[in-house]
Order: structure tokens, then C-alpha cells, then sequence
């Protein structure tokens, strides 16, 4: 007896970083797993916080350091217009107030 094979869903993802190269690098990787889909990329908070409004994305990974608006005041922005919503930190800084702060704002 042959068996179809199962769908999974797709989570999907919006990227928010203002280094293009490292989003560009970010999608492919998350890209190339077949449960995970890119369905916007943003370069600033403030343009992040829109495109998760028009996008209805699973996932938002957010840079910290952005213009217009900081990662983590974007992700507080986020998790209160979007609660459904999850948002991961992606950053360079070390600090561990960053890390306390991004929790404090609903990131995961």
C-alpha cells in the first residue's frame, strides 16, 4: 500500500536586521529546512512592527540595534498588538541587561 507523504506546516518567519548581508545569510539557512518559510525581511523596528501586521508571520527574529526604532522596542510593540506572535533576539551585545530587557518585553 502506498503512502502519501505528510505536509508539514511552515512556520513562518519575518527577519528584522539593518545588516542586509547577514539577513540575506539568516534566510538561506532557514530557508533550506522545509518546515521553515521567509515571508519578510525589515531593516528598521518601526518597519518590522508594519510587516508584522501585513505579514501575520509565526516567528519574528529581531536585531537589537536598528534604526527608527530598537529590536526591543519593536518586540514590545509586537507582543502587545500580536500576542500569537513569538520574537527571538538576534544580537551581538554581551550585556546581560540586554538579555534581562528583551525578556522583559515578551521576546522568547
Amino acid at each position: 500500500m502506498a503512502t502519501e507523504p505528510i505536509e508539514t506546516a511552515q512556520l513562518r518567519i519575518l527577519l528584522a536586521d539593518d545588516h542586509d548581508i547577514l539577513r540575506q545569510g539568516l534566510k538561506l539557512l532557514l530557508e533550506a529546512q522545509p518546515d521553515l518559510h521567509v515571508v519578510g525581511e525589515a531593516r528598521t523596528g518601526k518597519s518590522a512592527v508594519e510587516q508584522v501586521a501585513a505579514l501575520q508571520p509565526d516567528i519574528v527574529v529581531l536585531d537589537i540595534s536598528m534604526p527608527d526604532m530598537d529590536g526591543l522596542e519593536a518586540c514590545q510593540h509586537i507582543r502587545r498588538q500580536h500576542p500569537g506572535v513569538q520574537v527571538l533576539i538576534l544580537t551581538m551585545h554581551e550585556s546581560e541587561e540586554y538579555f534581562l530587557q528583551a525578556l522583559r518585553m515578551g521576546a522568547a
